[in-house]
This record gives structure tokens, sequence and C-alpha cells, in this order.
């Protein structure tokens, strides 16, 4: 075997192990594209970090016409898609994305709340295009306990 697939496999074996070793599983929600974003898909993972929720974004595309570089914020509401309420959390310490080699955009932000909290209640996580980029919802996708296990 060539050293190089040695290495290959020796990490897709640890990586194995670490998942079925852990207890705390990663949630992964869709996110469903507005009006103002057609045709485009996302999705967001959710992973428990203590008392802290983090999120890893990846989302096919923006509205045309955003400002580069690309510049997104993120709020977690009450309520759902459907039905939202008001803010429960913004992440927008950073905003920055990056381009990814497939075609889409990958970004992480984190909320100072535990990620059961957030199964357990009626929340919904939404993406936001930048001031400059028309301020308005691109991505939204509702928390719910019955998240695709990762």
């Amino acid at each position: 075997m060539k050293p190089g697939n040695s290495l290959a496999a020796l990490m897709v074996i640890a990586s194995l192990a670490g998942c079925t070793t852990s207890t705390d599983h990663g949630v992964s929600i869709p996110l469903v594209a507005t009006r103002h974003n057609t045709g485009q898909i996302g999705n967001v993972t959710l992973a428990d970090w203590d008392n802290k929720t983090g999120f890893s974004f990846f989302i096919s595309g923006v509205p045309s016409g955003a400002s580069l570089p690309l510049r997104l914020y993120t709020f977690i509401n009450k309520g759902s898609c459907q039905q939202p309420g008001p803010v429960a959390f913004a992440m927008n310490d950073h905003v920055n994305t990056e381009r990814q080699a497939i075609r889409g955009w990958a970004f992480s932000r984190s909320a100072p709340v535990a990620m059961q909290v957030l199964l357990s209640g009626e929340y919904s996580v939404v993406v936001r295009s930048a001031p400059d980029s028309g301020n308005v919802d691109i991505f939204c996708g509702d928390i719910k306990q019955g998240g695709l296990a990762k």
C-alpha cells in the first residue's frame, strides 16, 4: 500500500472510531431558500459544544448582485420558518464566508445556548444577506428534535 493510501486509510478509520465512541451527535438541518434566493440549496449542521452550539453552514449560492466579499448574517429565531418569531440569538461576531472549490459557500457560527435547548424548543435558523446586498432573508431551516443525525 502506498504511504498516501495508508495515511488516508488511517484517517478514515480514526474518524469512524471517533464517531462510534462519541455520545454527542451532530444534527443536520436542511435550509430552504426563500423567494429571494430561488433555486439554491443549503444545509447547517449543529454540534454540541458544552453550553454552546456550533453551526457549520454550506449553501449553494446567494442572490445575484450580492456584494463580494460575501458577508452573511445568521440568526436563531423563536418560532418556525412558516411562523417566525423574534430573534432569540444573533450569531454575527464574524460574517465573512469562504468560497468552496465546489460551487457554494461555507461558514461557521456559534450560539451561546446548549444544543439540547434549541432542539427542545421551537426555533429556526435564518441566513440573511448583508445590508449592502439587500438585507433579505435568503435561507431558513427549522431546528427540531427530529433533525437528521450526522
